[in-house]
């Protein structure tokens, strides 16, 4: 069993994949807004909304439980209304090594398709694949888009 791992899946939302991406860059304060029972706070700790090298600070609930986590924004492309964070910090690093996810707001219809990609090391090969944590960051796409269509 390889300790790497690679997960990916697609929501479609009603939100078009500009707005989207515009809140996950540059607004993602207002996920909490959005997916209040999923994340309870998202504070800028380091630098500026959507800029590479900034660090974000997360309290949010998965799994039945309160957890933390510290990520740095490693990567912006507004043209493919895309990012992509790294953990730093926080309950991630309690089972994996290394943990990122990319996130790519693509444009289709009246709305978008929200592609997210989770690349991870585990520390030991006991540890499942985090469907679950996928599943969960769905669901936050599909909130952020009903949040975006009531005018936020």
């Amino acid at each position: 069993m390889s300790l790497h791992g690679k997960l990916e899946a697609d929501v479609e939302i009603e939100a078009s994949a500009s707005k989207f991406h515009e809140l996950i860059n540059k607004r993602l304060h207002h996920v909490s807004k959005a997916s209040g029972d999923k994340v309870q706070s998202c504070e800028l700790y380091e630098g500026d909304w959507g800029e590479v090298g900034s660090i974000i600070y997360w309290n949010y609930f998965h799994d039945g439980k309160a957890k933390v986590g510290k990520d740095v924004i490693e990567a912006v492309d507004l043209a493919k209304n895309m990012i992509s964070l790294k953990v730093i910090e926080g309950d991630l690093l309690k089972d994996y090594k290394t943990f990122k996810y990319t996130i790519q707001a693509i444009p289709k219809g009246r709305g978008s398709v929200v592609h997210w990609t989770m690349e991870y090391e585990k520390l030991h090969e006991n540890i499942p694949d985090s469907h679950s944590l996928l599943e969960f960051c769905l669901g936050i796409s599909k909130d952020i888009s009903d949040h975006l269509l009531k005018g936020n």
